[in-house]
């Protein structure tokens, strides 16, 4: 079977081979500093790869069960593995992380009946990723990259680098230690102690980046991972700008909903997502697609990306791409009637030249949409505090494609978010979420409160983010 390992840029159609001996560093678009008003990502589409069916492998462990959507498969199989050689290299490194944390799993989707009730919607389900390797969604995104460079045989002396403020320095500090890799870890000045203590027990190295006035706008850890890579590290991280490669590891989660959505006969009206960075949204969209795609599902939700009213950076460049193809309609004032009516006029077929040309205009000027939280970023759910959503091209592309918007919510609503996660902490359908993991059930009670989910809808939210004790 002859499937494409090229990886292309989505903002200046640059082409990599990742699997070429000859680069280094495949992961980012190597056109990203010659060009940057242009938004890079490298992306990596299986379906028109050549992957022809969706994957029926019944394994618990993800990494097995929809191998054959996963670029590290087929790179792996291009140096000479077999189907066998890699299912032995998953497993190899799922036992390693066994000793370390726990393996990954298939995470379930859950029925919250009390909560649908007290929303008024006809039900509301939680992904419940809490309880997977290093407690959140992160290590997906890692494992993609990890899979990579161990079936390129790249050096584990060459350390690798991440900026995070908890989940994301906790999982590749996981996978580090697993894979006998180190890891230096780029935190913020106000990052809680248990996080530190569990990061320091893992062997990563704790690197502070203060906001400094000398700083360039945005994230300050950002800035100390680049310094990092320009000494040699490679990109070990969660943001798709800067490797690829990690919205094709997270993109097991949205294979997973697919199957879940098969399994119970329904594809839901909405699915609601906490963005930070935005790789988790890109990721989960992208998996949905390759099922869509190949017929696993009919239809794609709804999709929604959950923001905290402290830090909403997508919302504001949602609304300026909704600016520039309203104002070529000539219904500009239709931002003044609410972002359900905005979404809806995006998404009929009359505006879709418009919305075309906006797009097309928005992924090659980068700065004039999406731009860095003016204010400190605030809010209860500090996992999703991030001065830019990294990935959010994809993710506005994702919200017109269907009829979607970025809901912002207050720290109040998050706080009925873990509620709803977690109404008895004692018990065992407790979903151990902290108050980011629980983020995206606030995006349904943000509408609830607005009266903009019907009756008889049905709405998914993903849980993802673990307490730390």
């Amino acid at each position: 079977m002859s499937v494409s390992l090229t990886l292309r840029c989505h903002g200046c159609a640059a082409v990599v081979d990742v699997g070429d001996p000859a680069l280094r560093n495949p992961f980012r678009c190597p056109n990203a500093d010659r060009a940057p008003t242009v938004d890079h990502v490298l992306t990596w589409d299986p379906v028109s790869s050549g992957v022809p069916a969706w994957p029926t492998d019944a394994s618990t462990n993800p990494y097995v069960r929809y191998r054959t959507l996963q670029h590290a498969y087929w790179l792996n199989r291009s140096l000479g593995a077999t189907d066998a050689d890699h299912v032995a290299l998953v497993n190899r490194i799922d036992t390693s992380l066994q000793a370390v944390d726990r393996g990954f799993v298939v995470s379930p989707l859950m029925e919250f009946e009390y909560a649908a009730k007290s929303l008024g919607i006809s039900e509301l389900w939680g992904k419940i990723d809490t309880r997977n390797v290093a407690g959140s969604h992160k290590a997906r995104h890692l494992m993609g990259i990890l899979l990579h460079l161990e079936a390129r045989r790249i050096s584990a002396r060459i350390p690798l680098a991440i900026a995070s403020c908890g989940n994301a320095a906790i999982a590749a500090a996981t996978l580090g230690k697993a894979s006998k890799r180190p890891v230096e870890v780029f935190i913020p000045t106000w990052v809680k102690q248990p996080v530190r203590d569990r990061l320091m027990a893992l062997g990563a190295k704790l690197v502070e980046a203060p906001r400094l006035a000398s700083d360039p706008p945005g994230d300050p850890c950002l800035h100390r991972f680049h310094d990092a890579l320009h000494r040699g590290a490679l990109p070990f991280c969660v943001q798709g700008t800067e490797n690829g490669l990690t919205i094709d590891g997270g993109a097991s989660l949205g294979h997973e909903l697919a199957d879940q959505f098969a399994m119970l006969g329904f594809v839901p009206e909405r699915l609601f997502i906490q963005t930070g960075g935005g790789a988790l949204g890109s990721s989960v969209f992208r998996g949905l697609c390759d099922a869509f795609a190949l017929g696993a599902i009919g239809s794609i939700p709804r999709m929604h990306f959950v923001q905290a009213q402290g830090c909403a950076p997508l919302h504001r460049a949602w609304q300026r791409v909704a600016r520039r193809a309203l104002r070529s309609l000539g219904k500009e004032a239709t931002l003044e009637d609410g972002d359900n009516v905005v979404a809806a006029t995006l998404t009929a077929p009359e505006s879709q030249e418009a919305v075309d040309e906006a797009l097309s205009f928005a992924v090659t000027h980068r700065s004039n949409f999406m731009t860095v939280w003016d204010e400190e970023p605030t809010s209860i759910a500090t996992g999703i505090l991030d001065d830019e959503t990294y990935d959010w091209f994809a993710l506005v592309k994702a919200m017109i494609a269907t009829g979607g918007w970025p809901v912002v919510v207050t720290d109040r609503q998050i706080e009925r978010a873990l509620d709803i996660a977690c109404p008895n902490p004692d018990s065992s359908d407790c979903c151990d979420a902290d108050y980011t993991g629980a983020a995206s059930f606030a995006g349904p009670i943000a509408l609830a409160d607005a009266g903009l989910v019907e009756p008889a809808e049905r709405i998914v939210a993903l849980v993802t983010g673990a307490m730390r004790t």
